[in-house]
């Protein structure tokens, strides 16, 4: 045994040529048989820049390296899992070198990202693309990245740092030409990268902007509206939400001088038709285009309620889990920067993590962005339309989209004083997004990153617009604040959660004052959290969004609020514990009345087998239980059997169960059925169309033994064999969409409803990163799914996997001490 680790080092190169054999033979079969997106890949197999190299690619060893741009040497130490450290003795070469670092393991993502922003795919992937470019350009992400530039001043910070990160990108793609060591998807698909520019640095954060905010909502409304009718869409989608919530910021409230909210009315039918246009063009885009909803966490503690006497805090923001991950963990030291924590390639700085004096972190804050606006044409107004009275002209911006294998493609976008134009069928709509108004957010986060203290944190944050994000914050002096930055557009007066008319009585007029939108600092009870719910209650004196269909139903948030909120101190060990919970408050709720129905019931076999399951059941969805697989049937054939008559009978266009809009129309409809399951069981609701007069308990009823009719036919076998993981898997998915390159399915536990994320089937969502802060013990961990490299055949692709998988964090080590650690690699990079 003894000499297991000293042969573990030599037959690693084996392990990795025989993992790029594998792939190269995955390459193999896609080069002649088309693999989703992607085209027939035959230039793959050039002997000097061929898939193959990425075998010489994958191995990380000591080197000293010639960068052209840099002032001084800069040091940058690998550890063992791939974070990197990268210590510079100038800022400028401390980005450069973070540009070379993300381009050396992570090009291709980064030039995916900003092609998407800038309406560039079709030009490597053909005519397949075509839709998703003419949206992009459409939206503005292009327009936005370069009034972003050009409202920089030549004395900004965040300036220097994007054009130093950019040299450092530039520097890796001149070196991976020459030594033709550039990733082998970009052989594969037959193409160059372009030289990096600061724009296409803001292009990745404003796709990361369109993901987190940019919705269908007030269309899938308007949709709702006429098919169901006024009375029954104000009822089940109302603005605060029906349900009990637990929001962070209690009040009170300043007042404000905003007129009220209107309530819902009719719409017509053009603009029912127009809004149905335009919700069929964004449901035919692809996955993440448009936001699907929130599902992040955070939350901290205060020094008086930890163990350790010092602030604790813990963050996993929950987005798509893709191979290559998301993030890329690194420390960044130089004379004006200290952080650590975790980054999005293509952008160069930390975005989430801690420095030597505070540590933060962020979730969704959900409050409404996306606004729609009929603009009123006629046919002796061409080119023209109606607004503040009197016809005004469209501005045009013409684009030609290059089309790999077919004949450039050219789009015009017309432009109001809302927005783009993004629909002609009916009616011209244009929305109006938050997304599309300049916000320096690189700027923001250098600043968060150099903040020493609360104030210095909430100042910088005043310049941060969009997306809206709940910013937690835990200092080394115990203190501990929230504050959810960002824009809350305000709109004159009108139905902001329908598509509204663009003659200018509903325009967005404004923004809440920074000191009114939601935050609190050391709040008495010690404790802080967010996990996408309305973080106000229904006294706050502002419209930022509806319960029903902007923000999380609030079961998560509920869960993190009744473990922080018990009797004694919390230690990083109960915060590591938090993330990975799988209890379902939810089903704390709705169990006990479900068994109280059935009491009395005659009920077969296979029922009663399914009640036994269900009685002392702790409402936790592990993988090995199996009350957690009835209880998620019984809710499924719960709302199915409750609403689906309703659905049938009026017609209704959208699927309760989409993805399409900003959160599943059952996240709404399950917020009122556990509402009138709890206080108003005789509720007109539950007597549908051709269903007849009856209650909460008659469908409960009629739900139970469907939910059992299911299971037996799908799992079969005894009711005691039909546990969690039979039916609910987590696959972190490629992000070139090449299916062989995923991870899973694997059997998992969560739900959507826990604090472990884990919605869908398989999930493909949840923690992208989880990292505890403890500022008494200063123990900084962390971790993420996938690894730091996107070379399938390199150890850093999969090997955080099974740690975060198993609910474990890695110590987040600072350069000095990652200097000594075992396994350790050096790069010298030299001017």
């Amino acid at each position: 045994m003894a000499s297991a680790p000293k042969r573990r080092p030599r037959i690693r190169p084996i392990i990795n040529l025989v993992a790029a054999i594998l792939v190269t033979g995955m390459v193999l079969f896609v080069a002649f048989f088309p693999a989703g997106p992607l085209p027939a890949l035959g230039p793959a197999f050039n002997p000097t820049s061929g898939a193959w190299t990425m075998a010489a690619d994958a191995q990380v060893g000591d080197q000293t390296l010639r960068l052209q741009g840099l002032q001084q040497p800069v040091s940058v130490l690998f550890e063992s899992n791939g974070t990197a450290h990268i210590t510079a003795q100038t800022d400028h070469d401390l980005f450069l070198a973070t540009g070379y670092v993300h381009a050396r393991f992570r090009l291709f993502q980064m030039d995916l990202m900003r092609r998407q922003g800038e309406g560039r795919l079709s030009e490597i992937v053909g005519k397949a693309a075509l839709d998703t470019d003419r949206f992009e350009l459409q939206l503005g992400l292009l327009r936005t990245a370069q009034t972003e530039w050009s409202q920089l001043s030549t004395s900004d910070a965040s300036r220097d740092a994007l054009i130093a990160y950019a040299q450092g990108v530039n520097d890796r793609i001149g070196e991976a030409e020459s030594a033709h060591q550039l990733d082998a998807m970009f052989t594969l698909l037959g193409y160059r990268p372009q030289p990096w520019s600061p724009i296409d640095s803001l292009l990745v954060k404003g796709d990361m902007t369109q993901t987190l905010n940019f919705t269908d909502t007030p269309l899938v409304m308007a949709l709702l509206n006429k098919s169901l009718g006024t009375d029954l869409t104000s009822e089940w989608f109302p603005v605060q939400p029906p349900n009990l919530q637990a929001p962070y910021d209690p009040g009170p409230y300043a007042k404000a001088s905003t007129a009220p909210i209107e309530t819902v009315t009719q719409l017509t039918d053009a603009e029912a038709q127009s809004a149905e246009a335009l919700y069929q063009r964004l449901a035919a885009l692809p996955p993440g285009l448009i936001s699907q909803g929130g599902a992040s966490n955070n939350w901290a503690v205060a020094g008086a309620k930890s163990v350790s006497g010092g602030a604790l805090l813990a963050g996993d923001p929950h987005l798509h889990l893709t191979l290559p991950a998301i993030w890329f963990q690194l420390t960044m030291d130089s004379p004006g920067y200290h952080a650590a924590g975790v980054s999005i390639p293509g952008t160069p700085v930390v975005l989430i993590g801690h420095n030597e004096h505070i540590a933060w972190s962020l979730t969704d804050a959900q409050n409404q962005q996306t606004f729609f606006y009929n603009e009123k044409e006629d046919n002796a107004h061409p080119g023209m339309y109606f607004w503040n009275g009197a016809w005004q002209k469209y501005r045009t911006v013409g684009y030609d989209i290059p089309v790999h294998g077919g004949q450039a493609a050219h789009v015009d976008v017309r432009l109001s004083v809302h927005g783009p134009v993004i629909t002609e069928r009916g009616q011209a709509t244009s929305v109006w997004w938050a997304g599309n108004l300049p916000s320096q957010d690189l700027g923001v986060l250098l600043r968060i990153g150099q903040a020493a203290n609360y104030q210095q944190f909430r100042d910088a944050l005043r310049d941060w617009h969009s997306p809206t994000h709940n910013f937690v914050y835990a200092d080394d002096k115990g203190n501990i604040g929230l504050i959810s930055a960002g824009y809350y557009p305000l709109v004159a007066h009108g139905q902001p959660w329908l598509p509204m008319p663009g003659t200018g009585e509903n325009d967005v007029t404004g923004t809440i004052p920074y000191d009114q939108i939601p935050q609190v600092y050391n709040p008495p009870d010690n404790i802080i959290w967010s996990a996408n719910q309305r973080q106000v209650k229904a006294s706050y004196p502002y419209y930022i969004g509806t319960a029903s269909n902007f923000f999380d139903p609030g079961y998560r948030a509920d869960e993190i609020h009744r473990v922080l909120s018990r009797p004694g101190k919390l230690s990083a060990s109960d915060m590591m514990a938090l993330q990975t919970d799988t209890r379902d408050f939810l089903a704390s709720e709705m169990v006990p009345v479900l068994l109280q129905t059935l009491a009395g019931t005659q009920l077969s076999a296979k029922e009663s087998a399914a009640v036994a399951q269900l009685r002392g059941w702790d409402y936790r969805m592990d993988a090995d239980s199996v009350a957690a697989t009835i209880w998620n049937a019984f809710w499924s054939a719960y709302l199915d059997e409750t609403f689906s008559p309703w659905w049938k009978s009026r017609a209704v266009p959208v699927g309760r169960e989409e993805e399409g809009n900003s959160n599943k129309l059952d996240d709404a409809l399950g917020q009122d059925l556990e509402t009138w399951t709890l206080h108003d069981p005789a509720n007109r609701a539950f007597s549908a169309p051709g269903v007849g007069s009856r209650t909460a308990p008659d469908a409960q009823k009629a739900a139970f033994q469907k939910a059992v009719a299911q299971l037996a036919q799908k799992l079969g076998g005894a009711p005691s064999s039909w546990s969690w993981g039979r039916v609910h898997a987590r696959q972190l998915e490629n992000l070139a969409h090449i299916t062989g390159l995923n991870y899973g399915p694997r059997q998992d536990r969560g739900d959507a409803n826990t604090p472990l994320a884990a919605g869908g089937f398989p999930s493909t969502h949840g923690p992208s990163w989880r990292m505890v802060v403890d500022w008494g013990a200063r123990s900084f961990q962390g971790v993420y799914p996938g690894g730091q490299s996107e070379n399938p055949a390199s150890p850093w692709y999969t090997n955080r996997v099974d740690t975060w998988w198993s609910g474990l964090l890695d110590p987040m080590l600072s350069a000095d001490a990652a200097a000594s650690a075992a396994g350790v690699k050096k790069w010298s990079l030299r001017p």
